[in-house]
This record gives C-alpha cells, sequence and structure tokens, in this order.
C-alpha cells in the first residue's frame, strides 16, 4: 500500500540562501546537514531544535555527508578541495587532498574503518583514513564525474559515474570495475544500498530509478515525469526506496517491485536534493531554496 503524506514540517535555516543540500542521520539521533552556500553544517534534533556551525571558510562548499566509524560526521568540501570532518559537538577540521582541483563530492564510510570519496573533477576515488591519510585510486574512464558513493553488501564501495552513464565499483583493495547503463544520456547522480541486497540509484538525466545487483545486472523502472530530475535517494524503513526530484518539487516513493507513488511539496520551486529518515520515522529532506522540511508518513 502506499504511504499517505500526513504532515509537512518546515525548519528554516539562518539564511535563506545558505542552500540546504545533503542529509545524514548521525549517531547522537539528529540529523546533520550540509549548507553548501554557506560554509556551514546544520544540525537538526528530532524535537525541533536547530543548530549552525560555521565552517573555516564560508566558500568551502561543503557537500555530501556521511557518519563516520569514529563517532563523527565527515563531508566533502568541494569548492577547497579537502575533506571535512565535526563532532557532535560541533568541533570540526579539515584536510586537504593531494590532487589539486579534485572536487569531492560523494562520501561513505566503508568496511575497513576509513571513508571514501568521489572526486568530480579528478577521475579518481580516495579513501581517508580517520587521522587524515588519503590514498586515491584512479579511475578507467575519463570526465566520469564520479559522484555518490555508497558501501555494498559486498564490502566494496559503489559509485555513480554521472557522464560516463555508469556504475562503478571498488574493492577495498583498489580494483575498479565499471558497469555501462542501457539508457543513454542517464546520468546517475544518487545512490543507496537497497532492502533486497541491490544498489538502487537515481538517473537524473533520463528520469528514472535504476537498481543493479552485485553481479551487474540492470533494471530500470521510469517514472510518471521524465522530466522531474530525480536527485538522491535513500533506503527507507517501509522496505520501499525513496527519492527526490529536484526538477518538479516532489518526492518520489518505489517499491522493489517497480511501483512508484509521488507527494508533491509545498512549494514546487523549492529544490528538494538530499533526504534521510530520522529517528522519528519522518522522512527529513534538505530543501536547497528553503530550510529542512519534515514528512510525516501514514
Amino acid at each position: 500500500m502506499p504511504a499517505h503524506l500526513h504532515a509537512v514540517r518546515s525548519f528554516a535555516v539562518t539564511d535563506p540562501d545558505s542552500g540546504p543540500y545533503a542529509l545524514t542521520s548521525g549517531p547522537d539521533g539528529a540529523l546533520w546537514c550540509t549548507l553548501v552556500h554557506s560554509g556551514r553544517i546544520a544540525r537538526l534534533t528530532p524535537a525541533g531544535r536547530l543548530q549552525e556551525f560555521a565552517l573555516d571558510s564560508p566558500d568551502c562548499g561543503p557537500s555530501l555527508i556521511a557518519a563516520g566509524p569514529d563517532g563523527a560526521l565527515w563531508f566533502t568540501r568541494m569548492r577547497d578541495h579537502r575533506i571535512g570532518c565535526i563532532t557532535t559537538t560541533g568541533q570540526a577540521h579539515s584536510y586537504a587532498l593531494p590532487t589539486p582541483g579534485a572536487g569531492p563530492y560523494g562520501i561513505a564510510a566503508g568496511g575497513d574503518g576509513a571513508l571514501w570519496f568521489t572526486q568530480l573533477h579528478a577521475d579518481r576515488i580516495g579513501r581517508i583514513t580517520t587521522g587524515g591519510e588519503v590514498t586515491e585510486f584512479p579511475l578507467p574512464v575519463q570526465g566520469g564525474f564520479p559522484s555518490a558513493i555508497v558501501a555494498g553488501g559486498d564490502g566494496a564501495l559503489w559509485f555513480t559515474l554521472n557522464q560516463a552513464h555508469a556504475i562503478g565499483r571498488v574493492t577495498l583493495g583498489g580494483e575498479i570495475t565499471v558497469h555501462p547503463l542501457p539508457t543513454p544520456g542517464a546520468a546517475p547522480v544518487g545512490l543507496t544500498a537497497g532492502p533486497d541486497g541491490a544498489l538502487w540509484f537515481t538517473e537524473i538525466g533520463a528520469g528514472r530509478i535504476g537498481r543493479i545487483t552485485l553481479d551487474g545486472d540492470v533494471r530500470e523502472f521510469t517514472l510518471p515525469d521524465p522530466g522531474c530530475r530525480p536527485h538522491a535517494v535513500t533506503n527507507g524503513p517501509d522496505g520501499a526506496l525513496w527519492f527526490t526530484e529536484w526538477g518538479a518539487g516532489r518526492i518520489g516513493r518505489v517499491t522493489i517491485g517497480g511501483q512508484v507513488t509521488e507527494y508533491a511539496l509545498p512549494d514546487p520551486a523549492s529544490e528538494p536534493h538530499g533526504l534521510a529518515f530520522g529517528t522519528d520515522g519522518a522522512l527529513y529532506v534538505a530543501l536547497e531554496r528553503g530550510g529542512i522540511a519534515r514528512l510525516e508518513f501514514t
């Protein structure tokens, strides 16, 4: 049965132009959000208290964020080419990358106790220990624009190649495999590990949601609006996949069988990007033109 959108609550950030971008659930039970245009990290508690922590550069471009194995939150700084870390009490620091102009974007914790990240402009996958030691692995494709990254059920890290229209896989030893997608111009961005053991991803260029098994078999689900620009995707507590429709101001839900349901946000121009479920069971969405929305379903 499709879920019913019961209530929407909005949480305003200090600067409406700060650009809430990506969300993750932290080890403290709060939601952590990057503010890409103001160089800040926001923390939202289940009780609705929102705090903001300024980083050392307002122009660093904090992008994707993930909980680390050390109890801190780790995030990419796309514009000044650094990897950032912030404790749950708001103490932040960062590490420079060895490759100039790398443009780090996606980040995820690996099974080896390190953080793995993509480099948009350098055609590399990076690995950083919690002590700041960086290793880089060159990709076999050039100009692929590696974007989101996530740990798979096979112990490897999987990532989207937005401009190569492919899904990549890198082992903890650095061995890389690339799986081309069947749809021309798919431009995958968001990626998550699904409840069925497969990886699910958004095709922002084709208006589809894709699924790839650990063996590399791909299946795609066409959305009702091909121009909706699906961006981020996350695994829901209901066993379905939830995603943002950045170009249409909607939230989507797809079952593992491919049944799609869409939910309109109050402001169709809010540009929803990242999303994550909170400890309260609600779905939180980062609105680049707005704040953080809390969606309650029944």
